[in-house]
């Protein structure tokens, strides 16, 4: 009897295996317009969070050397303490724009949460019992899509007052919708794979399907709908505090700013309106850049 022996060495060694996640978390570290996205967010997160200890004013500290003549005395300046000049009230920008980053990116984050949670939960149901539930439900998206949410927004901050919670939740249910199509069409397509109709065939509850195969192969389309979803979310708190409905005294948030600044252009203010919306502008093309980056990294038609 003939035995061919194979030595190890002819044998190609198996190199070590990447999941997904790690695939596309190195297509991103390769993007330069992501990564320099992601370096001005933290930037950003990090003068929001770090930026008033740096300052010995307060965001309800008024200067009373420059009421009465702002437009010269309020003038950014390292010896004044005042390194973004001061507001039209004498109060410090640099503390006040700190802040305001602050709320801006929490009303963001939360409210993108929030829509996610709510829109991702609705369209999974949706598209995985499909028939009649699937018909109800995203016919009743569909009529929800029709109402301009944002005059709704308006009426619950009129109706229940100028609340920042109402708010969070206010812009988070209100910008669930889109979610929750964008998802239901995800799970139509998964739930016709080998590995979910295996799950059915061998009696696994529906509720286990759902959250154990369903929603992780979801993620990836869920984390890029949330860096596209925070900005809007800024917008709109931006625009609402614009109308002076958003968020009230003490607090404040960059819609509150710009808008203040918008009003002292007259006056030659160009600071309180320049240094807010700055941030507002980084922050949205930060957002954006990162969500495209993001979504490049786990599109399997440009894997290599």
């Amino acid at each position: 009897m003939l035995t061919i022996r194979i030595g190890q060495d002819s044998l190609p060694e198996a190199g070590p295996g990447r999941s997904l996640w790690q695939d596309a978390r190195g297509r991103v570290a390769r993007n330069p317009v992501a990564m320099t996205s992601l370096a001005a967010l933290v930037l950003v997160g990090a003068f929001a969070i770090l930026g008033p200890s740096f300052s010995g004013w307060s965001t309800e500290d008024i200067n009373w050397n420059v009421l009465g003549n702002v437009e010269s005395a309020g003038r950014p300046s390292l010896d004044s303490g005042h390194y973004f000049g001061t507001d039209q009230l004498g109060r410090d920008l640099f503390v006040r724009t700190a802040h305001g980053v602050r709320i801006s990116l929490m009303v963001g984050i939360v409210g993108a949460l929030i829509a996610i949670v709510v829109g991702t939960l609705y369209g999974t149901i949706a598209g995985y019992f499909g028939g009649r539930t699937d018909s109800i439900m995203m016919r009743t998206v569909d009529v929800l899509m029709s109402i301009p949410y944002m005059f709704v927004l308006i009426i619950l901050l009129v109706m229940f007052g100028h609340s920042i919670i109402l708010l969070f939740v206010g812009i988070g249910l209100v910008s669930w919708l889109d979610m929750a199509r964008i998802v239901r069409g995800q799970t139509l397509s998964i739930k016709n794979r080998e590995y979910v109709e295996s799950a059915v065939v061998i009696g696994v509850p529906a509720p286990l399907i759902i959250f154990r195969h369903i929603l992780p192969n979801l993620l990836g389309v869920v984390i890029v709908y949330a860096t596209l979803l925070i900005p809007n979310m800024i917008i709109f708190e931006s625009f609402i505090s614009f109308l002076g409905l958003g968020i009230q005294e003490p607090n404040t948030s960059l819609g509150v700013l710009i808008s203040e600044g918008a009003a002292q252009m007259r006056y030659g203010v160009l600071w309180q309106l320049g240094f807010p919306l700055v941030f507002f502008i980084v922050i949205q093309f930060g957002f954006f850049f990162l969500g495209d980056g993001i979504r490049d990294a786990l599109d399997p038609k440009d894997r290599h």
